[in-house]
């Protein structure tokens, strides 16, 4: 079995968000990982006295924990339980209905000797590699598919000058039109503080015979095939599975320095946490 993972903040000032992990079992049969993407909240008040570091390290924890402990639960239930569990950790002192409360876009995989199982909430990736050599993405398209509206104002957001005050007012219009759609029906799900929205995962099954190997992505590292368009999925497994995780971090921020801007690959931010995770069991 090969594992392999990298993680990296895209600002070295700020702590990563992201958080990744994987575990095998004493027993040696089969595994899991687990890749959050932690959302940065807007300037201003969250309702909680906690960070999003904070957050994903917990939710993160609770969800390796039950997931290799509890092999009967699904990964469905896996993660309304450690949504449940992190929510008690900090119910008391913070406001969990506040639509800004920390909360993680998930990609999870356990493998057995019989099968592979995946969930992806929100829009971080997990590529599956065919054993006949071909990349399948698991995405959850729900964030892609803004109403047209809002996607008119990130356009008209984009298209102003960067620093000035028409372009800061546009963006905070189009950030409140976004949360509007955070976990409400017609938008976008993540994991926050209600257990429920684990339902909404993207979830399915591979016989393990069928699989090569699996490659967890952060929006941050993913921004590499879906944003500056250096190569395919298959580039992309075939690069982490050739150097290494950090070399597709490194690639990224290679991609980022050459237009700092945004001008040629609009984007939300100019650099990002980026977290890889790359096993072949």
């Amino acid at each position: 079995m090969r594992i392999e993972l990298a993680t990296e903040p895209g600002d070295p000032q700020r702590p990563n968000e992201d958080y990744a992990s994987v575990a095998v079992p004493a027993s040696g049969q089969g595994g899991v990982l687990i890749l959050l993407d932690g959302v940065t909240p807007p300037e201003g008040d969250y309702g909680c006295v906690h960070s999003v570091p904070w957050f994903t390290a917990r939710l993160g924890g609770a969800m390796l924990e039950l997931s290799v402990s509890h092999p009967d639960m699904t990964l469905t239930e896996v993660l309304a339980a450690a949504i449940s569990r992190a929510a008690e950790n900090h119910r008391g002192a913070c406001d969990l209905s506040h639509p800004r409360t920390p909360q993680a876009t998930v990609v999870a995989a356990r493998w057995s000797d019989r099968a592979v199982e995946h969930l992806v909430l929100s829009d971080s990736v997990l590529l599956l590699e065919k054993a006949d050599g071909s990349v399948h993405p698991v995405q959850d398209a729900r964030l892609g598919e803004l109403p047209p509206a809002v996607r008119e104002q990130r356009a008209a957001v984009r298209a102003l000058p960067r620093g000035s005050a028409e372009r800061a007012a546009a963006a905070g219009a189009y950030v409140r039109a976004v949360e509007a759609l955070r976990n409400a029906e017609g938008g976008f799900f993540t994991a926050a503080a209600d257990p429920a929205v684990a339902a909404r995962a993207v979830t399915g099954s591979t016989p393990r015979a069928e699989l090569r190997s699996l490659t967890a992505l952060s929006d941050g590292a993913s921004r590499w095939v879906e944003v500056f368009r250096e190569g395919s999925w298959a580039d992309c497994v075939a690069l982490v599975a050739a150097s290494g995780p950090q070399a597709l971090i490194d690639r990224v921020r290679a991609a980022e320095a050459a237009d700092p801007e945004g001008t040629a690959h609009p984007r939300g931010k100019a650099r990002d946490d980026a977290a890889v995770v790359h096993v072949a069991p």
